[in-house]
């Protein structure tokens, strides 16, 4: 079974979590409401998130505050923000959101279907993210299983079948990543488009780990970073 992502909504007023629980709900992912700044640090504490939808205008810790504190964890800096506003105070307002860390800034009202759809694009990012590191983290069992055995081992067999596993599990990510990059080819979201960028440049460093690993390729065992940062 398919783990779903996890989206955190952030906002003051219970009327607006309704809100964006009722258009976010066709994506079948779990939303996790925060009605603070401070309750939503707490919530990033223990889980991880694909996006965090972040109210600017809200007493005590506003959006600003909040999306800094995010960003200074080491656990949550990497998580994509979108800031949500009623207010329009113009470029220099705007500013600050990405200064913050925001990936992108939508003024209430917003369309429904653009919402959805930008929320969308950064859950299947998460998803084939989270697919990635269980490649990655199999080929590192398999190196520290194969090293100290060396080419002559009579456990063979069952490293070539993992290999072959691993193989096609990451031919199935590869597919699917070339096939999201295909839509966001499309699209104007700079950030959505250079965050998979980099999920493609690590499928790439995975695929020649593999490869590396592969007898037939005669590469042989090699300790070498699955991608990198």
């Amino acid at each position: 079974m398919v783990q779903k992502a996890k989206i955190l909504l952030v906002d003051d007023r219970p009327e607006n979590l309704l809100a964006l629980e009722a258009i976010l709900s066709a994506l079948d992912q779990t939303l996790v409401r925060a009605s603070s700044g401070e309750e939503a640090l707490k919530a990033l504490l223990t889980d991880d998130f694909a996006v965090i939808l972040l109210d600017v205008q809200m007493p005590g810790m506003d959006g600003f505050e909040t999306a800094a504190h995010i960003k200074r964890r080491e656990r949550t800096r990497d998580i994509p923000i979108i800031f949500l506003t009623a207010i329009n105070h113009g470029p220099h307002h705007t500013f600050r959101g990405y200064a913050a860390g925001a990936v992108d800034y939508i003024s209430k009202p917003f369309d429904p279907w653009v919402l959805r759809a930008k929320v969308s694009v950064f859950v299947d990012l998460y998803m084939k993210n989270c697919q990635l590191r269980e490649q990655a983290a199999l080929l590192r069992l398999q190196l520290e299983q194969d090293a100290p055995s060396g080419a002559g081992s009579n456990n063979s067999k069952e490293p070539a079948g993992l290999l072959a596993e691993l193989s096609a599990r990451l031919a199935a990510v590869e597919e699917q990543a070339e096939a999201l990059g295909k839509q966001l080819g499309e699209s104007s979201d700079a950030a959505a488009v250079a965050t998979a960028a980099h999920l493609e440049r690590k499928l790439t460093g995975l695929r020649r780990a593999l490869d590396a690993l592969d007898p037939g390729s005669g590469g042989g065992i090699v300790r070498q970073s699955a991608g990198g940062e």
